[in-house]
Parts: C-alpha cells; sequence; structure tokens
C-alpha cells in the first residue's frame, strides 16, 4: 500500500471527500497541516521564552543571559533525546521535564513548579500566537466529526498533549476532536511508526477505514502505510513559498536593519480564516498605522523602564486608541511585568487652558499659543479659549486703549504692531492678572480633585503620552499643578514633536517626540507632518471632546462638548468613516507584540522601516489612497471663526493631502515639488 502526496489543499480535500463514506477513523498531524506557524522554524519562539527567562532569573538576583539560557536549554533538551533513545526508537523529549531542569540549573532552587507554571504558560501563548487554523482543512474535521468519525489529532513534538490540548482549543476546533496525543506523553512517536500501534491499541481501532492525513512524508505518508492505514501526504507549494519568504526576510535582517521592519509586518500579516475581505481603511490601519504606533509606544514602554517611571496616563482623545493599542500589544514584549501602570485621563487643550490660568495667571506665551490657529484674531478669542468672561477685563482694556475685537494676530488684516504691544503690557498688569487667576480658579481647583481622584499626586515619575504636537496639553497640565510640593515628574512622549513654541523643559517636565522630533533631524520622520489629522482622527476617541472641568459641592464634574449641533453631528459622521481603520489597528497589536517578542527588535530596529512606509504613504501616495484615507472633517475647538487673507504665503503653507483629487492625479511632478519643498523647510527651521 502506497501513499498519496498532494501539492496544493484543494486537491488534498478533493480526494479526501471521494474517500469520507468509507471511513471510520481519521487522524491529522496537528502543525502544517490543521494549523500553520507564522514562522518558517518553529524553534525562533524559543527566543522570546529565553529572553523571559532570564529575565525572571534577574528578578531573583541571578545573572544570566538568554543566549546563555538558550543554550543551556538546548543541551539539556538534547540530553534528554539521547536518554530516552537508549530505551525507545523515537529520541523524543517531555517539555516539562527538560524545563524544569533548566530552570532548577538557572535558579539554584529543587521547586521551581511555579516558575514552571508561569514560563509555560507564557510559551503556549507564544506558540498560539504564531499559529493560525488552515479552516479549510478545519472545516473537514468538523464535517467528519459530525458524521460520526473518530477524529484524532497525533503530533510529533516536545510539548504534552495537555499542553497540545492547549493550542488546539484556542484554535477553535477541540470540541470536534476525540482524543489529543503526543509523543511528549509515550515517547512513542510516528516518525518509527510505534505511535500508529499504540494509539490502535489504546482507542481500539481498526486499520481498516482508517486514515491518517498530515504533512511529512516520512512520519505521515510511508510509516501508516507500513501499519495498513490509508495516508495523504500535503505537500502544499503555496505555504512553502510563503514561508521561503518569512525566512528570507528575517534572515536579512540580522544583518540589514532596513528589513527588520519588514520581517515584523510579515508576521503580523493574518493567514488562512484570518484573512478575510475588509475595507480599505481596515488595511490602511492595520498595515500602516499599527506598525507605527507599535514601535512608538514599544519605545515608550523601554523609556519608562529606564527611567522608573511607574505610571503612564494617556492624554487627549487619541490617547484612547493608544492605550488599547497598548493593553493587546505590549503585555506580550514584557511577560516578567515590570511595567507602569496605565490609564486614560479626560483632558484636552480648552479643558487645560483654563486651568493652567488659576495660578499663574496668563502668561505671553500661551497668549501667543492661541493666536497659532488661524481662525483666532482678538481678545475674544482669548476669553473662549481661557474660558474668561470679557465683561470683566472692560476695565482693563480701556486703560490700555485697547478694544476687545482689535487685531491681535498677524495673520489678519487689520493686525497693528503697536495693539499687540499694548496687549502685552496689560499681561504684565498685577490686576489684570488678578482678574484672571479669579475667573479661573474654580476650574483649576476642579481639575486638581480630578487629578487627585485618578492618583496623579502618588508616584514620583509619571508619563504623558499623547499624539503631538507642540505639546500643548502638557505645558498647560504642568502649568497647572507645578505649584504643588507633591507634584510628580512628567516625562512627555509625544508621537511627532513639532516644537513651534519652545517648550519649558528642565528636571521636572521633560518632552520627547518618538517618531518625528524637530531637534533631530529627520526628513522620513518628518512627513508625518504632511497628515496630521489623519494620525487624530485615527486614534480618536469615540466620546466628545473635554470642554472643562467645573467644580460642585461634591467634588467636580467633567464637561463636554455637546454633540447636538451641526459640528457634533459632522464629528459622529466623521467617526464613523474612520471606524474600520481604526478596527484595523486594533486588530493588529496582539499580532504586533507577538511579532516584535518573537524577533527581539524594538523600535529603532524598525525605524528605517516606518521610515519607508511613511515616506511612501505620506509623500508618495496614490490619489486614490489619499481620496480614501484623508479626512472629512476634523474638529478644533481651539480655532476660532475668523478667515484670514490667503497670503502668498499661506498659499504655498498648502500640503499634498489639502489638494484637490484633479491635481493629485493628473500633475505628475507635483509630489517632488511638494517633497523637495518639505525637505527645504525642514532644512530652514
Amino acid at each position: 500500500m502506497g501513499f498519496n502526496e498532494y501539492y496544493s489543499l484543494s486537491a488534498l480535500l478533493k480526494d479526501g471527500h471521494k474517500r469520507q463514506p468509507h471511513l471510520k477513523v481519521v487522524s491529522f498531524d496537528l502543525f502544517d497541516t490543521l494549523v500553520i506557524r507564522r514562522l518558517h522554524d518553529p524553534d525562533l519562539v524559543k527566543k522570546p521564552v529565553a529572553r523571559y527567562i532570564s529575565e525572571l532569573a534577574l528578578s531573583l538576583g541571578i545573572r544570566i543571559t538568554a543566549r546563555e539560557v538558550q543554550q543551556l536549554r538546548d543541551m539539556i533538551e538534547s540530553r534528554h533525546r539521547q536518554e530516552t533513545g537508549k530505551c525507545f526508537d523515537d529520541q523524543e523529549a517531555c517539555y516539562p521535564k527538560f524545563m524544569s531542569e533548566l530552570l532548577q540549573i538557572v535558579t539554584g532552587e529543587s521547586q521551581t513548579d511555579d516558575l514552571l507554571a508561569r514560563v509555560t504558560r507564557f510559551e503556549l501563548g507564544m506558540e498560539q500566537q504564531m499559529i493560525i487554523p488552515r479552516m479549510e482543512i478545519v472545516n473537514w474535521l468538523r464535517e467528519l466529526a459530525a458524521e460520526g468519525k473518530r477524529v484524532l489529532v497525533v503530533s510529533d513534538i516536545y510539548l504534552p498533549s495537555d499542553h497540545l490540548k492547549t493550542l488546539v482549543r484556542r484554535a477553535g476546533f477541540l470540541d470536534s476532536v476525540e482524543e489529543v496525543i503526543s509523543s511528549a506523553d509515550t515517547f512513542l512517536a510516528k516518525a518509527s511508526g510505534k505511535a500508529y500501534q499504540y494509539i490502535a491499541d489504546k482507542f481500539e481501532l481498526d486499520r481498516t477505514g482508517w486514515l491518517h492525513v498530515g504533512d511529512n512524508p516520512i512520519s505521515d505518508g510511508l510509516r501508516p502505510t507500513e501499519f495498513g492505514i490509508e495516508a495523504m501526504v500535503l505537500k502544499d507549494a503555496a505555504e512553502r513559498r510563503r514561508k521561503s519568504i518569512v525566512k528570507r526576510y528575517i534572515n536579512y535582517s540580522k544583518g540589514m536593519p532596513f528589513w527588520r521592519g519588514r520581517a515584523l509586518q510579515q508576521l503580523m500579516l493574518p493567514h488562512e480564516g484570518e484573512n478575510r475581505e475588509q475595507p480599505a481603511l481596515y488595511r490602511e490601519g492595520y498595515s500602516f498605522l499599527a506598525p507605527i504606533i507599535g514601535g512608538f509606544l514599544q519605545h515608550i514602554a523601554e523609556r519608562c523602564l529606564e527611567q522608573s517611571i511607574t505610571k503612564i496616563f494617556f492624554l487627549s482623545r487619541e490617547g484612547y486608541t493608544f492605550k488599547k493599542f497598548w493593553e493587546k500589544a505590549i503585555p506580550s514584549l514584557y511577560p516578567q511585568g515590570g511595567l507602569p501602570e496605565i490609564e486614560y485621563l479626560y483632558v484636552s487643550r480648552m479643558a487645560l487652558a483654563s486651568a493652567s490660568c488659576s495660578n499663574q495667571g496668563l502668561t505671553k506665551t500661551n497668549a501667543r499659543i492661541a493666536f497659532l490657529p488661524k481662525g483666532n484674531r482678538d481678545f475674544n478669542d482669548i476669553c473662549r479659549i481661557f474660558k474668561l468672561k470679557g465683561e470683566g477685563f472692560l476695565p482693563h482694556l480701556e486703560k490700555y486703549n485697547l478694544q476687545p475685537d482689535d487685531c491681535l494676530s498677524f495673520q489678519h488684516s487689520g493686525y497693528d504692531p503697536e495693539i499687540e504691544q499694548r496687549f502685552f503690557k496689560m499681561l504684565e498688569d498685577a490686576e489684570f492678572q488678578a482678574e484672571v487667576k479669579g475667573q479661573t480658579r474654580s476650574s483649576g481647583q476642579a481639575m486638581l480633585r480630578y487629578f487627585e481622584d485618578v492618583g496623579f499626586f502618588e508616584h514620583n515619575n509619571i508619563a504623558l503620552v499623547d499624539i503631538g504636537w507642540l505639546g500643548t496639553i502638557q505645558r498647560f497640565l504642568y502649568e497647572a499643578v507645578c505649584h504643588r510640593s507633591d507634584k510628580p515628574r512628567l516625562f512627555g512622549f509625544l508621537l511627532g514633536a513639532t516644537r513651534g513654541i519652545e517648550f519649558p523643559s528642565d528636571q521636572n517636565n521633560m518632552l520627547e517626540g518618538v517618531i518625528y522630533d524637530k531637534f533631530k533631524f529627520d526628513i522620513a520622520g518628518s512627513t508625518v507632518l504632511y497628515a496630521r489629522d489623519l494620525f487624530e482622527e485615527a486614534c480618536r476617541a469615540p466620546h466628545p471632546t473635554l470642554n472643562g472641568y467645573k467644580l460642585t459641592e461634591n467634588g467636580y464634574e467633567l464637561e463636554f462638548r455637546q454633540e447636538d449641533d451641526d459640528i457634533g453631528r459632522a464629528e459622529q459622521k466623521q467617526d464613523k468613516y474612520f471606524a474600520p481603520l481604526q478596527r484595523g489597528l486594533i486588530d493588529a497589536a496582539p499580532r504586533y507584540g507577538a511579532a516584535s517578542a518573537i524577533l527581539g527588535y524594538n523600535m529603532s530596529d524598525y525605524k528605517p522601516w516606518l521610515n519607508y512606509l511613511m515616506v511612501s504613504k505620506l509623500a508618495f501616495p496614490k490619489s486614490c489612497e489619499i481620496a480614501k484615507i484623508r479626512h472629512k472633517y476634523h474638529l478644533d475647538d481651539f480655532h476660532g471663526k475668523h478667515t484670514p487673507e490667503l497670503t502668498g504665503k499661506a498659499r504655498r503653507s498648502r500640503t499634498l493631502w489639502d489638494y484637490p483629487l484633479f491635481h493629485l492625479k493628473y500633475n505628475p511632478l507635483l509630489r517632488v515639488r511638494l517633497f523637495m519643498r518639505h525637505i527645504y523647510d525642514r532644512i530652514c527651521e
């Protein structure tokens, strides 16, 4: 009796369905048959496990490198296989036995049950992240079980059957399987053929009507046929090609950093049943934004451990999505623990602007920040942003010969430097500042009560994570709390830091741009400036923006912007439009964590590839990509309703993502010209 080989899954299933009526028992190989691995080499899963054991040992005061752990594991496993070979035909090993010995040697302890459970849980978690059910075969398995066939899963591997059942359960088809059999339990493997005799005896199986399906010509083909069992061997050419691509990218990444990000993306890709048709925006969130956000957050995790940061507050509405991504991705990279606590903090520029004035008043710098948006023009806009009642300032305006509607922004007609100087002189007036502090005191007190409730002042070192760009939120926040003796040190991390206004950095208030920072010359990273609204809209929380903090008799109240007006409805429409993009971003998060853990790289390793992604997607995108991705409506409560004159400089500031679709399609040099201008602007900064 021979066995048949099949070079495609469809051919195997076609023949399997023909044989199905006379079958009584069907046994399946597990790996590369019922499930495939994202990796080309299953031993790569051992690398993050070795790093995990090294970190666990360090927590016990024992210094041993991950490389040394891996070498020790390989030596112990090899010795166990040699000892097994003295009594059995198959040189198999059993994971709990050799891993327990490894942990005893590393820790010097005789009882390592707790450590073994933790390491096992982590390794199985990594294995589970790296395997994908082959849904066509799994569906056939379920069909066989539904017809009353006896279905078994058989594997030659060092993981015992209990561990394999965990993987099969997570793969979703354990309920259709009678039993899962592993060579690690009996040291009787398919490779020698002994497993088939053992299975026949244990389950009282007749060889007639028994079919075995696998991928190894010896273990799953020759040996079962020698035992009198029908066999089908899958030699999937497409799967071999996919593995060769993974192998190539991982091998390239060892010597060329550019390919490390590409290897990351390859390991993140959906396969088999995961690979379903999705909207274009979903794919952009999954393939473009997820690696960037993942690298951003992984870098923050590293910096937090370096700086002994014990709490992370994710700020503004974008922080909501950052926190969700963190929860699904970052713990996989740090299974040993030690990561800071995380919390979403309800803040916004509008809410903090008023609170920042409660102790220091209105500073000249903050007034200038208010006029950065082109829609802001006069003192009325100052009052709107900092929540001041204009009538209370009329005597002060009159004192300095000012009117509430005098133009204070050079971007508008009617601007007079003399008027601006009188305004700045008013800011130096103690009576004016006393009025500012009096009007904003309740807002500042309400904000502090909220911060106390969330434990803001219970930590010495705190990370503030925000999208960017000027660090205005962190500036206002620090100014609102810096008068307190229990203020923590603030480490700000922005996706991109444009630093258009000098940031008040000191030992208690630091700011770092991760993907882009103006202080670090990075042309590729600076392409995030092409479409800043895209990153904000993609990561925006589902709740309306926070307008302010209100002091109440019982404490405080968070005041959110109403959504029942035209602007609110437009924002809801925008959220609905970008929902697939955000869903793709979050779906990719656990795969980022697992893939990065396998590779052992960090954001600096991925940066060359991320730079390539950003330049190609933001500076040289296809017209259809811009049409799909760019925002339809972007709310900025900081921005007033005034319209400045379009001077030559204002026209020149238009970016690629602002151009009409017609220009994007039919102006072939537009992208090159704008990119050269972008480079020039960065050089001149």
